[in-house]
């Protein structure tokens, strides 16, 4: 169905000009799932870029050839690309709210598919819409027609990407990290969801993803890509099981699964010892019978209903659950950027609930508790270098001048393994990792007991996750502070907490030690959560 051979593409910067893809060649059978694999920045987007030639006004198309259909893609007119786009090759970008637009109702957008490609006019519009709704399990489709896309959830936004991408029935699909940013089940309801139409229409698919998990469940056959090139291709089971590449290798034994350990996450050379860790059962935090309650439009929200744990010092203990189920909340109550509606919040035997939030910002106990967000890039200031923002908790909340602060930060730079010479760059000149890494550094700055790491790695490569989570190892080893983990990867939490709590509609369903809940939940929840993650199979290795 699709033919790719020898495909080059290169941007144009103020630096030169940079080559995104080298060459590459690949096919697509009719009823096919492909899956590329790699790193950010391997040149996986930009093959889909160029193919559907939407790439932006830097991005030229330098060699090759792409052949849809006997159809030759690379000198098809824009007006034939046009009918092309939408009808035959339909596409799921990665971020579903920046692929909507925010100031027109859902059903329009759909609307505006099947009206371009003559598949509605204005009288039935709205039923065909309606229907193409209903087959991506949109509930109560009539009622979402008129909604906007920040009124929907992002698995939600996520249905009416792909309602719209299968709006007219195209040959072709390709999706660009259709999962990421969302929780575990609601990612298996999308692939699954994917995939079934796929099959019922006798679709072919291109899955473009670094989620190996995923496209080892998914996927038929996988093309590896590095610096891109592709490396490696085969068919799933053979990819991860037996692959043939050294950075395939490094690819699947850094993903984690069942029986993996934190520091099998890491290529061989650099596996060291795990330092243990101190546990206590001394209580550092108690949370007990924590309520958040917002108002609504129809009546009070309440977030979080009467949620009870406890976190020893020296202890890991993972918050997990699906999107909305009062996680982030819960964790914002704790390092005090939200006022609890009722409960206590014990940190060190004091009640840290009972101080008013403009009151605790100038508290001593402000420094004991910090936090590391979900999105390292939002959470950095973009017009600060890495130095001014890892020296910016030392200039609040510490007394030390100038030239202790700078020694500061250089020694937190080196426990973070952030080399020196980055300090001076601003975020965008950072990969993903190294502005993880100045987070961590900006959190532990103060020498906090307790650290709220909130999905701190969600959005990392795996070769890149792995060497931030064995860091987050290290660093408890280290400086003996206690984490509380919030995150939906189960096989993250599994290698790096101690206890586990998890949390469904903002109240506790299960909590206990990490191995028991994890080799044997009793809640149905558990069970589910459990299955909905995705487990790629073990690479063979010599004996």
């Amino acid at each position: 169905m699709l033919s790719i051979k020898d495909l080059a593409v290169s941007f144009r910067t103020r630096r030169g000009t940079v080559d995104a893809v080298k060459g590459i060649s690949l096919e697509v059978a009719s009823g096919e799932t492909l899956g590329i694999v790699g790193e950010s920045g391997s040149g996986k987007s930009v093959t889909s870029y160029a193919l559907m030639r939407i790439l932006d006004a830097g991005g030229t198309i330098k060699a090759g050839e792409v052949t849809y259909g006997g159809v030759d893609l690379r000198r098809a007119s824009e007006r034939e690309m046009g009918d092309i786009r939408g009808r035959e090759i339909s596409m799921i970008f990665q971020n579903p709210r920046a692929a909507l637009n925010p100031i027109r109702k859902v059903g329009h957008q759909i609307a505006d598919v099947l009206r371009r490609h003559s598949r509605a006019t204005a009288g039935d519009a709205k039923a065909k819409v309606v229907e193409a709704m209903e087959a991506v399990m949109i509930r109560d489709a009539e009622a979402r027609y008129h909604a906007y896309p920040f009124e929907l959830s992002g698995g939600m936004c996520q249905r009416i990407v792909c309602a719209i991408a299968l709006a007219c029935d195209p040959r072709l699909l390709i999706a660009d990290e259709p999962t990421t940013g969302l929780d575990i089940t609601t990612q298996k309801a999308v692939m699954d969801l994917v995939t079934s139409l796929i099959r019922a229409r006798n679709m072919s698919a291109i899955v473009i993803t670094h989620d190996l998990g995923l496209a080892a469940q998914y996927c038929d056959r996988i093309a590896v890509m590095k610096d891109g090139q592709i490396v490696e291709t085969g068919r799933s089971v053979d990819v991860f099981t037996a692959p043939t590449h050294d950075y395939t290798r490094r690819l699947v034994d850094a993903t984690p699964r069942e029986g993996a350990s934190i520091r099998s996450l890491l290529p061989a050379e650099a596996r060291t010892p795990e330092p243990p860790h101190k546990r206590s059962t001394r209580p550092l935090l108690e949370v007990r019978d924590l309520v958040k309650t917002f108002a609504g439009k129809s009546g009070p929200v309440h977030a979080v209903k009467g949620v009870s744990f406890t976190v020893n010092e020296g202890q890991t203990v993972g918050l997990v659950g699906e999107s909305g189920c009062g996680k982030s909340t819960t964790s914002s109550m704790i390092v005090r950027l939200l006022d609890p509606t009722s409960g206590e919040i014990r940190f060190a035997g004091e009640d840290l609930a009972k101080i008013p939030l403009q009151k605790f910002a100038r508290d001593p106990r402000r420094a004991q508790i910090q936090m590391v967000f979900q999105d390292a890039t939002d959470s950095l200031n973009p017009r600060h270098t890495a130095r001014a923002s890892i020296e910016e908790p030392l200039k609040r909340l510490t007394n030390g001048n100038g030239a202790a602060r700078r020694a500061r930060v250089e020694e937190l730079a080196e426990l973070t393994g952030l080399p020196g010479h980055l300090l001076d760059r601003f975020p965008h000149q950072l990969s993903g990792g190294q502005k993880a890494r100045v987070g961590i550094a900006r959190a532990i700055a103060v020498n906090p007991r307790l650290l709220i790491l909130d999905e701190p790695t969600a959005a990392l490569d795996v070769s890149i996750q792995a060497v931030v989570l064995n860091l987050l190892a290290d660093l408890r080893a280290r400086l003996g502070m206690s984490y509380l983990f919030v995150s939906h990867d189960l096989h993250v939490v599994r290698l790096l907490c101690d206890h586990v709590v998890v949390m469904r509609g903002g109240e506790i369903v299960e909590q206990g030690a990490a191995a028991d809940v994890m080799g044997a939940p009793s809640h149905d929840y558990t069970r589910s959560l459990l299955e909905a993650a995705p487990n790629p199979p073990s690479r063979k290795t010599a004996a």
